[in-house]
């Protein structure tokens, strides 16, 4: 199969859906401070969303030497890892909660909305990639993953007491000391 932009994204939508199985249990089979960074740390849902980005920027890594072995034109690709990671969020909240609210925590509706985000995130990331270069988004997108990951750091360790920050399991909140 020769690969081309639209093969590499049907790839990168089973590669950061596998990537999230490690990402979910990574904490737990390495907890340091490092991990806690970047993988959940508990069951509730805004450590969840680390599954989402932190699979999407590893996969980011892979994606682009696939690309750029295979000689494949794309544009943006900062920006793209950056935006397609971010905008996963609230689309996945904006489908998630009202389900979550209805019928609680199901594993399988889980996992399935986590395949439909990384097919609608590899959408957006095609269509991203096809624009013309736009140098000043991608300037800003490594700086802005770190921004990122500092509010994911801040709120691990300092989250709020509402329902998005909850352990599901322990009824706890943010890292166990």
């Amino acid at each position: 199969m020769k690969l081309n932009l639209k093969n590499t994204r049907i790839i990168a939508v089973l590669g950061i859906f596998l990537l999230s199985f490690f990402s979910h249990f990574a904490y737990e089979l390495f907890p340091n401070p490092f991990f806690s960074f970047i993988f959940p740390v508990n069951e509730s849902i805004w450590e969840h969303m680390k599954i989402l980005v932190t699979s999407s920027l590893i996969y980011g890594m892979i994606d682009y030497i696939i690309l750029n072995k295979n000689n494949i034109p794309y544009n943006n690709f900062p920006f793209n890892l950056w935006f397609t990671s971010i905008v996963i969020i609230p689309i996945y909240l904006a489908i998630y909660l009202p389900i979550y609210n209805i019928i609680g925590e199901s594993l399988l509706v889980s996992i399935l909305l986590l395949l439909i985000v990384y097919i609608i995130k590899e959408i957006i990331s095609y269509n991203i990639l096809k624009i013309p270069h736009i140098k000043i988004v991608n300037n800003l997108a490594i700086p802005t993953i770190v921004l990122m990951y500092v509010i994911f750091i801040y709120f691990t360790y300092n989250p709020p007491h509402n329902y998005i920050f909850i352990d599901s399991q322990t009824n706890t909140y943010g890292i166990k000391k």
